[in-house]
């Protein structure tokens, strides 16, 4: 997902108000499952027509991208996840005040790193030897600059802007379909090219950063006039998806196993999250949208989850007013090419390539209706608009 193309503009129902797509809203993020990246314009929209709102929460953060869209429309955002890496993008880009950042200090700390030698190290002889995520001249710089980092610049303000600029040039030059379970037979033409860091894509303002459980976190954040929460959907662990960049981040070297040299603590209990669970999933789920003290509240879920639309609407029930949107939406370009087996042979088959992106808001009856009223036209939820997605 490293376009930063902007999005082509949409058709509106009748009825409905013109959709608006904000130049220059998000900084280039990595490639992630369950991203919510053409959905970011309308979630930004939403978002700035709550009346009179100045703070915001985005609890399962992820990539921040739904956070800066909200620091970018003027909101004091705070960003949540449990993830290493998604602790970094935020204090990268919602806590640093881009106003505040020293940017000749920075341009001579890219330089600096950049014009290191490769030095191969456990990056390498893990991601590029034991399996090929990246070719191996490109590992021994991430070697090479992740060290430099760790001992010139931790504990500075530049130490989260460094490591979100390594891990998004390392994610410009992987040989994976998007997701760190398996990687390509032959090398990606991507991973030919060199690892180059760029300056990333501030946002001026202030906001906050913090790790931590949702489920442990929600009544515990204090209120909001803005809650957006887009759980785990599935199965499916972040931590396993993106395991090398938990490592990148703490830069611990841990033993791993298998062929994707997953880290030895994804068998831990502590890695695990309840959103993983069918069973304990939705009971989690209710408890969360309950504590989390907001004056709107927007949910994002799809088609493929655990739960039905009717039931996450019935957990929002304690608001006055509940309404629902549903948008059409590519799945990610791993689902679509199908299932392989580390041979290269394909196991599998391609079951769908579209799910529908379920967008819920929940608060006063006045504040919802105003806010989705673009959208609904009729007070009925938009099922399949191809052009969004």
């Amino acid at each position: 997902m490293f376009d930063a193309q902007a999005l082509p503009p949409v058709t509106p129902p009748p009825g409905s108000a013109t959709v608006r797509y904000p130049a220059g809203t998000l900084a280039v993020m990595i490639k992630y499952i369950g991203s919510k990246r053409r959905l970011v314009p309308i979630l930004g929209d939403l978002a700035a027509t709550v009346a009179g709102a100045t703070t915001a929460l985005d609890l399962f953060t992820g990539t921040t991208r739904v956070a800066q869209e909200f620091k970018n429309r003027g909101l004091v955002t705070t960003a949540v996840d449990t993830a290493r890496y998604s602790e970094v993008f935020a204090r990268c880009y919602i806590e640093t005040d881009a106003r505040a950042v020293d940017r000749r200090s920075l341009k001579e700390a890219l330089d600096h790193l950049s014009n290191l030698p490769g030095q191969a190290g456990y990056f390498t002889e893990t991601f590029c030897v034991a399996s090929r995520y990246f070719q191996p001249f490109n590992g021994e710089r991430v070697d090479a600059i992740r060290d430099a980092i760790e001992a010139d610049y931790k504990g500075s303000d530049l130490y989260p802007i460094l490591l979100t600029s390594l891990i998004e040039a390392a994610d410009r030059v992987d040989s994976t379909t998007g997701v760190q379970m398996a990687y390509v037979k032959e090398w990606a033409p991507r991973s030919f090219n060199p690892l180059e860091l760029r300056v990333p894509d501030l946002l001026d303002g202030a906001g906050h950063a913090i790790r931590g459980d949702a489920c442990e976190l929600a009544s515990a954040l204090g209120e909001f006039d803005l809650a957006y929460l887009d759980p785990p959907y599935n199965q499916h662990r972040y931590f396993t998806n993106y395991h090398i960049w938990e490592t990148l981040v703490q830069w611990d070297a841990p033993e791993h196993y298998g062929i994707a040299c997953k880290r030895i603590d994804s068998r831990d209990d502590s890695t695990k999250s309840v959103f993983n669970s069918k069973r304990d999933m939705p009971s989690a789920l209710g408890q969360v949208i309950r504590d989390v003290q907001c004056q709107l509240l927007i949910l994002s879920y799809n088609d493929e989850a655990w739960v039905t639309r009717d039931e996450l609407e019935e957990m929002c029930s304690h608001h006055e007013f509940v309404e629902s949107l549903a948008f059409d939406s590519k799945r990610y370009v791993g689902a679509q090419i199908g299932i392989y087996n580390p041979n290269g042979d394909k196991v599998g088959k391609v079951s769908h390539l579209h799910n529908l992106e379920y967008v819920v808001v929940a608060g006063s009856k006045e504040e919802v209706c105003n806010i989705t009223e673009p959208y609904t036209g009729t007070s009925r939820p938009i099922v399949g608009q191809p052009a969004l997605f």
